[in-house]
């Protein structure tokens, strides 16, 4: 058995998106498509569509990519913030703690929107989860009935 890449038809899809550009767009909070309209209706809810151009965002499938990647942001930040601090000063314990959970919630609550905007972009510059036109589990075949788990 050989595996091969799944082959998108870009005459069925289209031109093709600019991936950087998506990715720009949605860091800035702004709809992949056009640049112009809101991405989020409220703090990390994502519009069902673009309230300037209309494209459909309803599609987006961000789920705990996110927070991942905001984790390995903040932890890389603040863990070298934290040594380089211990090493040049020696502060007491209460200082880091004061300093540093702080710093590592408003750090975390403040990227976690741009993050999520740069992989809803890159969701749509790909084609995924339905930004192509198809559905995402349209080449899946039906399982067969009464062929569940057991209970």
């Amino acid at each position: 058995m050989t595996l091969e890449p799944h082959r998108h038809d870009e005459s069925a899809e289209g031109p093709p998106r600019a991936v950087a550009q998506a990715i720009g767009r949605g860091l800035k909070l702004r709809c992949p498509a056009c640049g112009e309209g809101r991405l989020f209706r409220a703090y990390l809810k994502v519009n069902d569509a673009c309230p300037a151009c209309g494209e459909a965002l309803h599609h987006q499938r961000a789920d705990d990519a996110p927070p991942y990647v905001v984790i390995s942001i903040v932890a890389h930040v603040i863990v070298a913030a934290l040594m380089a601090v211990e090493l040049t000063w020696k502060p007491e314990i209460w200082v880091h703690l004061v300093l540093w959970i702080p710093l590592t919630i408003a750090m975390s609550l403040a990227l976690l929107p741009p993050v999520k905007g740069a992989l809803v972009g890159l969701q749509w510059a790909l084609r995924m989860h339905g930004f192509g036109g198809a559905d995402d589990d349209a080449h899946l075949a039906p399982a067969p009935a009464g062929r569940g788990p057991r209970a």
